[in-house]
């Protein structure tokens, strides 16, 4: 969402016209940024809609973990098919270190794409 220049105001006009902002705020349901000295310090919203948005980020992110969930059952089902298939390799003690530097490896460059 972004935030419209109409609806960037000092904090000190803010106080001033309280009631008026208030009412604004209820009837548009946008966010109003509130400045001191000419920088952005808060961010004011209606309560209900402020809610509907914590609400909607909420299901977002339970879509988001199921997604994930069911990548990560996709990728283990490769794996026991792989292994399945003949489709692996062996290590002893002295390669699953490099084995392990890796993964590692993986997750962070993975991690560092997100």
């Amino acid at each position: 969402m972004t935030i419209l220049v109409e609806n960037i105001r000092s904090l000190t006009d803010f106080r001033r016209n309280t009631k008026e902002y208030v009412e604004g705020l209820q009837q548009t349901k946008l966010p109003m940024v509130l400045t001191v000295n000419g920088e952005a310090a808060i961010v004011v919203q209606d309560a209900r809609a402020f809610q509907a948005l914590q609400d909607r980020l909420a299901r977002l992110e339970e879509q988001l973990q199921l997604l994930k969930l069911e990548a990560l059952k996709h990728d283990i089902q490769i794996g026991i098919d792989q292994v399945e298939a003949g489709e692996y390799r062996t290590y002893t003690e002295d390669t699953a270190g490099a084995l392990a530097d890796r993964i590692k490896a993986r997750g962070r460059a993975r991690k560092a794409e997100a």
